[in-house]
Parts: C-alpha cells; structure tokens; sequence
C-alpha cells in the first residue's frame, strides 16, 4: 500500500512539474471585442503586459511572429516589460519594443517595476538610467498620467501611473474619489477612453472616473491557477484566490480586460497558467460584445 501511495504521488510530482515548465515556456492568444458608437472606425490592438525580461526563442521571435499574426493597428503596453532587479537584464524589453517601434504606434504605461526604477535610482545604480536612455534613443516615451488621443479611431488612451502606496502587500488602500481626477483630469465624454493601469485592484475606481476600457496586468494570473475552477491562487499583494485574476471583467457599462502577462519574477513559474498575449477589436456600434 505504500509503495503504490508513494508511487502516485511521484506520478503527480512529476505531471506537476511537466506542466510548469510547459505553461512557463508559453503564451495563448486571448481575443476580446469591444463596440461603442464614439468608436469612428474599426481598428485592432495588441496588449503585452508583464513580460518581466522573459524571451520567447532569440529575440523574443515567437512573440514578434505572433503579434505580427494578428496585424495590429497599434500596441498597448500596461507594464512590467522589465523587472526592477539589478542582477536582471533590460536587453529583451528593449529588444522587443526596438522591432515594435519600427511596425506599429506603442502606447507604453509604466508598472510597478517601471515605477520603481524611475523613482528609487538609487537604489538600482545605472538600470534606471540605462532604460531612460535606451527608451528616450528608441522613441518611447512611457505614458505617464498622460494621454495621446486617436481621433481617427475615436479612442483617447491614458496611462496611469499610480502612487506606490497603492501597491501594498497584505491589504487594499482605500483610493479616494478624486484621486484619479487629481492626476489624470476629466475622462473624455465624447471618445471611447482606453486606460492603461497596472494594477487591477482598483478596477472599480477607474470605471468610476470614466474609462471606458481598463487594461491592466500585474497579477500574472494569480501565479497558479486551479484545475476545472480556473481561479488564480496567489497575488502579488499575497492575496489568496484574488477577485481579479484574469480575463475580463464589467463594472457598469465599464470592461476590464486583465491580461495573466507574458513572463514572471519573484516565483520564476506559472502552473495552469500560461502567459497571454491578448487581441482588442474596436468596432463601432451600439453594445459592448463579450467574445
């Protein structure tokens, strides 16, 4: 009986870890299509969020190849292309944007790693100014609490950049109600407002202030994802089973699509939980469309 107990449970290692590495090493497509009739005209995105340095074959080919599949009108970012670590390297995120830069317009919002290294220099010596550099040299400017407007797609998009304190571990900081306001202005009423906000957390507050559409990462799919449930186990705020995991949320007339990221950082693995790269339709018309 024990042999036949340890034996199963060897199996069971094993399949673990077999899917670990399979789901770390790679991404699904994920599609969405949004309608609204400040939409002008039909147009599609791709959005990358939290690729945290990692590479798909050289040069990150795979994932160029599949981003050049979808034949985007522009690329979103909502952050973590980089991971605020001195010993990690900024060539795959520079790489990747260098060859997107010369195909498409990329919208690029900071996250909290990007955050991190533009404020605290210091503490991560040259990275940060190398990335400023590297960047500035490509002709990125990351978006921040600032918007660029589309007006051809009828779109605005803004990107958020969000005090830090909003990313403590262990418990949710009450967002105060003009917080948004305060550092972003007043959401256009007459263009469809895309906003580009890391972290999902706060997904009420941005449907509150106005944004059509809420794009954002972070929460890499809640690390693990339980079989048949589907939910995330962890966040990086050490929440368990985190409401906003991945995929598509609704406040209102408001959407949130939570993309699960491309790669990982403090736990180097994903388990039923494959990273994403997802596809945005925007689609003139008269309702939202769940797809």
């Amino acid at each position: 009986m024990t042999d036949i107990l340890f034996t199963i449970i060897a199996a069971a290692a094993l399949a673990l870890l077999w899917v670990m590495l399979y789901d770390t090493n790679r991404f699904v497509i994920r599609k969405h299509t949004l309608t609204d009739p400040r939409i002008r005209r039909g147009c599609r995105a791709v959005l990358l969020t939290d690729l945290h340095n990692k590479c798909y074959g050289k040069g990150n080919e795979r994932l160029l190849a599949a981003i050049r599949g979808q034949k985007p009108d522009f690329i979103l970012i909502a952050g973590d292309l980089v991971t605020a670590n001195t010993k990690a390297p900024l060539e795959p995120a520079v790489q990747l944007l260098e060859n997107l830069v010369r195909e498409y317009p990329v919208y690029y919002a900071n996250g909290n790693h990007e955050q991190r290294l533009r404020l605290s220099s210091r503490h991560y010596g040259k990275m940060a100014k190398q990335y400023r550099k590297a960047l500035k040299r490509i002709g990125v400017e990351p978006m921040l609490n600032s918007h660029v407007d589309l007006p051809e797609y009828g779109l605005a998009v803004y990107g958020a950049e969000i005090d830090m304190e909003y990313y403590r571990r262990f418990r949710t900081v009450q967002m105060p109600p003009d917080y948004l306001p305060r550092i972003l202005g007043q959401a256009p009423a007459d263009a469809y407002t895309v906003l580009l906000a890391h972290n999902p957390d706060y997904f009420p507050q941005y449907a509150a202030w106005g944004a059509d559409l809420t794009l954002s990462g972070h929460v890499h799919g809640g690390v693990a994802r339980v079989p048949l449930w589907g939910k995330g186990v962890l966040s990086p705020a050490w929440h368990f089973f985190p409401k906003y995991d991945g995929g598509v949320f609704k406040e209102g007339a408001s959407v949130m699509v939570l993309g699960r990221g491309l790669g990982s950082h403090t736990i180097p693995v994903r388990a039923f939980n494959p990273g994403e790269l997802w596809v945005l339709d925007f689609r003139p018309g008269e309702t939202d469309v769940l797809s």
